[in-house]
């Protein structure tokens, strides 16, 4: 089992040392639904929704949360992100909206707190938006997808 970098010999939490490791090309791919009833889906499909265009707006907001990570987690570095990518697609199958964040930069550490809190904030943001027509609305499946770079190199989960 691999030991929690986090932590230091006292069992205290820490931020870990990244100095000493190179800069390498990172990437991490996460992603999460909401569901929501179908009058609410319908309601972000037409556009109708009062606070405006909701799928727009998530998406904003995802973004931003991508790039305010290390100040919500408070053992993440803080990064220069060089790309953030929010997919948001309505799903009648659900129903609701499947999230999709795409998250690069280059550094010494890698970005999949970053993609995992840009599809948080923009699922939130979703049911933000919509939860005068739907609070039983359910946030779920938030997971890293992919991961590439650094150390540890790839992985990707399982289907």
């Amino acid at each position: 089992m691999s030991k929690l970098t986090h932590f230091d010999g006292k069992g205290d939490a820490h931020m870990v040392d990244v100095s000493e490791k190179p800069d390498t090309a990172r990437i991490a791919v996460a992603e999460g639904h909401i569901t929501m009833s179908a009058e609410a889906l319908d309601l972000i499909e037409r556009g109708d929704a009062k606070k405006g265009d909701v799928l727009g707006v998530a998406r904003l907001a995802g973004i931003m949360g991508a790039k305010k990570t290390a100040d919500l987690i408070p053992l993440c570095h803080p990064l220069s992100l060089s790309k953030v990518v929010l997919d948001l697609e309505t799903d009648a199958t659900l129903p609701g909206v499947r999230v999709t964040a795409t998250v690069k930069t280059s550094g010494q550490t890698g970005v999949e707190m970053e993609a995992l809190t840009a599809v948080s904030v923009a699922t939130l943001t979703v049911y933000d938006m919509v939860k005068a027509v739907d609070k039983t609305m359910k946030i779920g499946g938030i997971r890293l997808l992919l991961k590439d770079g650094g150390k540890s190199g790839r992985f990707e989960a399982p289907s």
